[in-house]
């Protein structure tokens, strides 16, 4: 019977139900389902999983040495993607890495559906975080914290990390996911780090710093003024600019 492993969307969850898997499962059929996944099928063990630093710690290592550095940040990123059957490829791939002679070359093997899958998801997920870089709005709070908000469909927080520290190391700043409720938090001269926020304070937020609704409509005449109206294509900004960006950008809420 084959057996399904079930756990949370997040790395720590998908890494310590593939500790299970390959522990007891690593040559049988094997599934990878989230909890709120709630398509099930007949004949299989579903198979709760217990989550445990101690197996994300061990399944890193078994990826990095076996795989390859690089190999990993790939699925790393790959496990981010929106998608329900994303860490079940990540698995096969794992799996399918066995069967070759250098293990290391896996990410190389396109023809496996399960190997593109996870090549496509974590391109996905590169190409939706190169676009935030870009579109990514800060405002000034009372409190001279700099603060953004985004609604990504992949969880691509860890992706901003280097790219926003590198160009604002000495300011107090957060970015917090609406969709997944996740912030990413940076302190003056201190590394980024990650903490779960079910919900921002909105008074708070408004409570912008004196200056910044003056900067807000310099911003979105600076860009109204520049736009030549006999050049517009809005089917091309479409394509380059996505609405659900503009939500979050000043520009288009002005």
């Amino acid at each position: 019977m084959k057996k399904v492993y079930l756990c949370q969307d997040t790395i720590k969850g998908i890494f310590s139900a593939f500790y299970d898997a390959w522990k007891e499962s690593r040559d049988s059929e094997v599934g990878i389902q989230f909890l709120h996944d709630n398509d099930r099928q007949f004949f299989c063990e579903y198979i709760d999983v217990d989550e445990c630093d101690k197996k994300v710690v061990a399944v890193e290592k078994l990826i990095v040495k076996n795989l390859g550095r690089e190999s990993y940040f790939d699925i790393h990123r790959a496990l981010l993607a929106d998608d329900l059957k994303k860490a079940e490829a990540v698995f096969k791939t794992i799996q399918a890495a066995r069967e070759l002679k250098n293990s290391r070359d896996i990410m190389n093997v396109l023809t496996n559906r399960n190997v593109l899958k996870v090549f496509e998801l974590c391109r996905k997920v590169a190409g939706e975080a190169h676009l935030l870089q870009g579109f990514i709005r800060f405002r000034e709070l009372r409190n001279g914290v700099l603060y953004a908000e985004i609604t990504p469909k992949s969880q691509v927080l860890s992706c901003l990390t280097e790219y926003f520290e590198d160009r604002y190391p000495l300011e107090n700043w957060l970015i917090y996911d609406k969709t997944h409720k996740m912030c990413l938090v940076h302190s003056k001269g201190k590394p980024c780090f990650l903490m779960a926020l079910d919900q921002v304070s909105q008074e708070e937020i408004e409570a912008l710093a004196r200056d910044e609704d003056a900067y807000q409509d310099l911003w979105a005449v600076f860009f109204n003024s520049v736009s030549i109206k006999e050049r517009e294509s809005y089917s091309l900004q479409r394509n380059n600019l996505p609405l659900r960006y503009r939500e979050n950008m000043v520009e288009f809420r002005k």
